[in-house]
């Protein structure tokens, strides 16, 4: 979020310009500067070994060319209505793990497309299941449980995802860096409706869960002892809010029933290459509005991992 992703300023970067460079310059002969004391100052205000770390979840509204035009353009406000129930979902289903979140900062931090857009975490774990909890909204909307005229008239839909964990920053009022970049180019060589994960999302659960296929085993307790959570949450809202994925105890009833992480190899996009990893995890959850609940279970992404490479 803002709070924590660096900020590079247009205001004192300009400032170093003043100080170390010329606007203007118009000479008879023309030569090439030394630029080495503005690229020393700048080297240390951009800091680019110490600008934090994000998770950026990518999500993409598959086939959204095939929509006629009428439907096409509200498509866009189905997204948004789809979003924003994803937001208040996470809060209820979730209030420990988003507990240093706001619906505001959220909102605010989203990068949008027009037919899907990035979405901007902490960690890989808020990305993973905001997306989670995005597949089970999309079915709820797709089944007709959520405005089902609305669902008739656009028609159902179909997302595909990437995961991206890497550097961040904040200029200009816009995100940049790696993790977005990234992301994008996952989003774009993929070609069907699967979710997607980089090498540094694969390391940072194999480092802090044993690796991702460990979801549908481990307890809300595991969850709390990851080093990115531990000491810094306030564990007390677990007593009156328990986690809709992790239980206290481990079972297959509900949450994550199912994981699959199958590694699809190296991607090339614009001269740069990803080390790229399929993801299928099927979640069972309790949709509840109201007086009325239903038991919905559905996969993020899918098996498929051919025509990537």
């Amino acid at each position: 979020m803002n709070k924590t992703t660096r900020l590079l300023d247009y205001e004192q970067i300009t400032r170093l310009l003043e100080d170390f460079d010329e606007k203007y310059v118009f000479e008879k002969v023309n030569l090439i500067p030394k630029e080495y004391d503005l690229k020393q100052r700048l080297t240390q205000y951009v800091d680019i070994e110490n600008i934090n770390r994000k998770s950026v979840l990518g999500i993409d509204i598959y086939k959204y060319s095939s929509y006629e035009k009428f439907e096409q353009s509200l498509v866009p406000f189905m997204f948004k209505i789809l979003f924003n129930e994803t937001i208040d979902m996470c809060f209820k289903n979730h209030a420990f793990l988003f507990q240093k979140y706001t619906k505001n900062e959220i909102e605010e931090n989203f990068i949008s497309t027009g037919d899907g857009g990035f979405v901007i975490f902490d960690i890989p774990l808020h990305a993973l299941l905001f997306a989670c909890n995005f597949a089970i909204v999309l079915r709820a909307y797709n089944s007709y449980h959520f405005f089902p005229k609305l669902r008739k008239i656009v028609g159902g839909a179909s997302l595909r995802y990437a995961i991206t964990y890497d550097s961040l920053y904040y200029f200009d009022k816009s995100h940049y860096g790696s993790a977005v970049i990234n992301n994008a180019r996952i989003l774009t060589k993929d070609t069907l409706n699967r979710c997607i994960i980089d090498q540094n999302v694969y390391d940072w659960f194999t480092l802090n869960i044993d690796g991702l296929e460990n979801l549908q085993l481990i307890t809300i307790d595991d969850v709390a002892n990851i080093y990115d959570i531990q000491g810094s949450y306030d564990f007390t809202i677990l007593e009156h809010n328990p986690d809709a994925i992790f239980a206290k105890h481990s079972t297959r009833e509900f949450g994550v029933i199912n994981s699959d992480v199958l590694k699809i190899g190296e991607i090339k996009s614009k001269e740069s290459e990803l080390i790229v990893y399929n993801v299928h995890i099927q979640i069972a959850s309790r949709w509840q509005r109201a007086e009325s609940q239903r038991m919905i279970t559905v996969s993020l992404g899918n098996l498929n991992t051919s025509h990537l490479i």
